[in-house]
């Protein structure tokens, strides 16, 4: 069987930058399943991965507009740090903010004694990044996967809908 829309894949995968610094890899764990069609995976990985069946391998570069998208520096923002009154903030720390655009999840960048730098873009936004993968196995999604917009386990969702 043929990934397509509403299949369920497992795959094996080893993704890295261009540089060869390894970001994520499956292959010494649980293989990753996802549902075809669902965007769960990134753009250029989810095309790529279409029309392959168990036992392909290739390797993909994934140019930023396929895969995280540029990088913005507008998104990256100096605020005050009284405005983190109630909690200590450090590098590297998260959060979900309110923005003009709505909810966005930002990384803390830098702490001075009077300001924070956020930064909103995905950390791996602007890269290329190199895929690795290995298609384990494909099957029909159930009509359940399908309305859930995701793959089950043998022992069902895993969560409340």
């Amino acid at each position: 069987m043929k990934i397509t829309e509403n299949t369920v894949a497992s795959i094996h995968f080893t993704v890295c930058t261009e540089d060869g610094t390894q970001i994520d890899s499956s292959r010494n764990g649980v293989p990753m399943d996802y549902l075809q069609g669902s965007h769960y995976l990134i753009q250029g990985l989810e095309n790529e991965l279409e029309g392959k069946q168990a036992g392909d391998k290739f390797i993909i570069d994934v140019t930023p507009e396929l895969a995280y998208g540029e990088r913005h520096e507008t998104l990256v923002q100096v605020v005050p740090k009284s405005m983190f009154t109630a909690m200590e903030v450090n590098p590297g720390m998260t959060f979900r903010a309110t923005t003009d655009d709505g909810e966005q999840s930002v990384m803390v960048i830098d702490v001075t004694d009077d300001e924070v730098v956020i930064d909103g873009n995905h950390p791996l936004s602007g890269l290329t990044l190199n895929f690795d993968v290995e298609v384990l196995s494909v099957r029909a999604a159930t009509e359940e996967e399908i309305a859930h917009g995701h793959p089950h386990s043998s022992d069902g969702c895993g969560h409340s809908h």
